[in-house]
């Protein structure tokens, strides 16, 4: 790989953890999992799914497809490698959008949570397809809460990730790529990049749309928080 490949690659990367995709940063998200962290036992212990490198809390593990720095069990959500009933608190934070069966996926989740432990699944609604290797499902404010059987969970809180402002930026920059791509498949990651840092002051929007009971419609994304049954 070229010297500038490495570069770009580098930038890209640093582009979309803090500028384009950067939902998990968000002040709702991070309330919410600070706010649930807080109310676990001393000793608990956690697991968090699909975490790529993020270490969120030094008693949550992290479960990730291939095994790499601060990953502590490698393998799928389908068939996480740990007993029944050994985690506290289960965090899903933008991944089950990319597994193509999540109500078995879920049901994977119960089993390793402890009666009694916190399952906090995030999701997007509008924002474009991002293959990781897959994408497969959208959820609405609604939807997301259908993911968690009644039967084995009670819904504790949920709210939008991200608002109407993030949605539209997502799917804004998504169509100018296209447009100024020209068609020309080498050009639209480069088109993406430069249109996702022009428009990233469009995201400071969300503070004022979402005090609209409309901000629904074209959210970013939700979360829910289940309680184990």
């Amino acid at each position: 790989m070229s010297l500038l490949n490495k570069a770009f690659d580098a930038c890209q990367y640093f582009v979309v953890k803090n500028i384009y995709g950067d939902h998990n940063k968000s002040t709702k998200v991070q309330g919410a999992i600070s706010k649930l962290i807080s109310t676990m036992p001393n000793n608990f212990i956690g697991l968090n799914i699909g975490a790529g490198q993020t270490r969120v809390h030094s008693s949550i593990k992290n479960l990730e497809l291939e095994p790499g720095l601060n990953i502590d069990y490698v393998g799928s959500v389908l068939s996480i490698p740990c007993e029944d009933n050994k985690f506290d608190v289960v965090l899903a934070q933008e991944v089950l959008e990319h597994v193509d069966a999540p109500v078995a996926a879920i049901d994977e989740i119960n089993r390793v949570l402890k009666v009694g432990g916190y399952f906090y699944l995030q999701l997007p609604f509008i924002i474009g397809y991002h293959p990781c290797p897959n994408d497969y499902w959208r959820f609405t404010h609604e939807g997301i809460r259908e993911l968690l059987p009644k039967d084995k969970f009670d819904i504790i809180d949920s709210d939008i990730t991200v608002g109407p402002a993030v949605g539209f930026y997502r799917i804004l920059i998504e169509f100018l790529a296209l447009c100024f791509s020209l068609g020309i498949s080498s050009l639209y990651k480069p088109t993406k990049l430069v249109f996702a840092v022009l428009f990233f002051p469009i995201k400071f929007l969300d503070p004022l749309l979402l005090r609209s009971k409309q901000a629904n419609r074209i959210a970013g994304g939700y979360y829910v928080i289940g309680k184990k049954k």
